[in-house]
């Protein structure tokens, strides 16, 4: 997989000439745009097209009463993974199912990654699975499948 960096130069305001965006910068605006995975401190660490890894850190705000890491943190890095992924096919691709299987708690503290590992494009329909992993460890797995719209993704 490919190294990014964010290109903000690439990402222009005002709408004017709008072309289409390369796939491996539709993450990056993605990522501008999506407050919660900005709170979330999720940063984009690869993409090629079909496939988006991302990465952020369990901290103590995300702990539920049991002082692990709620299911809806790592189901949340997860998501990103796969709907950054799911758009780097150039058209804006929508979840319209998913579910997670968490194999192991987690902790403050622990480092996350998500990566969608297997992408199936279809005419309009996707099929995504993301390993979410602590270090080499996979701690949960989940699917998504993602309808994908005429609407381009445009700088």
């Amino acid at each position: 997989m490919k190294n990014i960096k964010p290109d903000t130069a690439n990402l222009n305001s005002d709408n004017s000439d709008l072309t289409p965006i390369s796939s491996n910068l539709i993450p990056v605006k993605m990522l501008s745009q999506d407050a919660f995975s900005q709170w979330l401190g999720i940063k984009v660490l690869e993409v090629v097209k079909g496939r988006c890894k991302v990465g952020m850190t369990v901290r103590k705000e995300m702990l539920n009463s049991m002082g692990k890491a709620h299911g809806g943190i790592s189901y949340s890095l997860a998501d990103t993974a796969f709907g950054f992924s799911a758009n780097t096919h150039g058209k804006y691709a929508v979840s319209i199912e998913t579910s997670i299987n968490h194999i192991e708690a987690l902790e403050e503290g622990d480092y996350l990654t998500a990566e969608a590992v297997t992408d199936i494009a279809k005419t309009k329909v996707g099929f995504n699975i993301v390993e979410v992993k602590r270090g080499n460890d996979i701690v949960a797995l989940f699917k998504g499948v993602v309808y994908r719209t005429s609407k381009d993704w445009e700088e």
